[in-house]
């Protein structure tokens, strides 16, 4: 027998993702314009880059609940960033684990089913891309810690 889709369950955990997406995507684009000196002007490209692949996930996202019948919606509460480089990339980092962990929320609701498999890659693709910015923001912060 198939494990069935907890439907409800994945609109409630991709809403959530979602929300957190819609946070990235502004802290991003306000960090992008606005840090100064020569550690923010060697990642500001970055950023700029990452915004456009974060816009793309969301629309995808955005793309697959309303085909599984939910209603999707973004929310996001007023951002007030640090004006230190360092401070601003190690809570961009901070949101984003907790971004990858809304969305790797949804996997354990997709089921079995075909249209399951399709929803989980598409998560799957989304959290290694992310990942990877994860690490890029470690590496531009060097906190010495890890990821």
């Amino acid at each position: 027998m198939v494990d069935k889709m907890d439907a409800a369950q994945v609109d409630a955990t991709l809403k959530t993702a979602l929300n957190h997406q819609s946070t990235t995507i502004l802290s991003m684009a306000l960090l992008a314009g606005c840090l100064r000196g020569v550690n923010a002007v060697a990642i500001k490209q970055n950023l700029r880059a990452f915004v456009l692949d974060e816009l793309e996930d969301t629309y995808l996202l955005v793309e697959k609940l309303s085909a599984l019948g939910g209603s999707p919606h973004l929310n996001s509460s007023a951002l007030e960033l640090p004006s230190d480089t360092t401070g601003a990339l190690t809570g961009l980092m901070e949101h984003e684990n907790a971004a990858v962990a809304a969305l790797h929320q949804v996997i354990a609701h997709s089921g079995q089913e075909p249209r399951s498999e399709a929803l989980e890659h598409l998560l799957e693709h989304v959290i290694m891309r992310k990942q990877q910015q994860i690490d890029f923001l470690w590496h531009a912060v060097d906190t010495g810690g890890s990821v």
